[in-house]
């Protein structure tokens, strides 16, 4: 399936596109909300600017996926592969990542305010710096040299979260918690974590 026949059976009231494959597809500011998309094969699609708001995309492969400014509210993200994947500017806000795989993502600027990313996998330098996490879900989750910078986590759930080498200078943890967490050679510098739970 290419780029313009999902568009058109999209248009024409489809909606169920499970399993498809759309490698490198060329989707970019196109309104596929409410879209199912579980099982697809969306490697290094282009999605900037796209709409895929309450999207099922579960089980997906969108790794390298250039998905810069993507509406995803509340959309169903759980065990799909972002890896290396760009999600900077994204509004993730109430979205379902649990179990996703981010290795190496760009979430710098997304929105993911009370989004669910417990046992989401966020290592080797996956960059959420400036993201809003207000209230988020992330526990269990592996943060191992992650890039927090001034992000806001203010009220956010890293209970039992792997955060070793993970950089949250200048990062708001207001209200967090932390409990079960290793911080060791973790950076606080300039975080506020005024309220945050750091042992019981």
């Amino acid at each position: 399936m290419n780029a313009n026949d999902l568009q058109k059976q999209y248009n024409s009231g489809q909606r169920n596109f499970s399993g498809v494959n759309l490698v490198a597809a060329k989707l970019a500011d196109l309104n596929l909300a409410g879209i199912n998309l579980t099982g697809a094969n969306l490697m290094a699609a282009k999605l900037t600017n796209a709409n895929l708001s309450g999207a099922n995309l579960s089980g997906a492969s969108l790794t390298l996926a250039q998905l810069r400014g993507a509406n995803l509210t509340g959309a169903k993200l759980s065990g799909v592969r972002l890896d290396g994947a760009d999600l900077s500017q994204a509004n993730l806000s109430r979205a379902n990542l649990s179990e996703a795989d981010l290795t190496s993502v760009n979430l710098s600027m997304a929105d993911l305010t009370e989004a669910n990313l417990s046992r989401a996998i966020l290592k080797a330098g996956a960059d959420l710096s400036e993201a809003n996490l207000n209230g988020a879900i992330l526990s269990g989750t592996n943060l191992t040299n992650a890039n927090l910078t001034n992000t806001n986590l203010g009220e956010a759930n890293l209970s039992g979260a792997k955060l070793s080498g993970a950089s949250f200078n200048g990062a708001n943890l207001k209200e967090a918690n932390l409990l079960g967490t290793n911080l060791v050679d973790v950076n606080f510098e300039g975080a506020n974590l005024a309220g945050a739970k750091l042992m019981k």
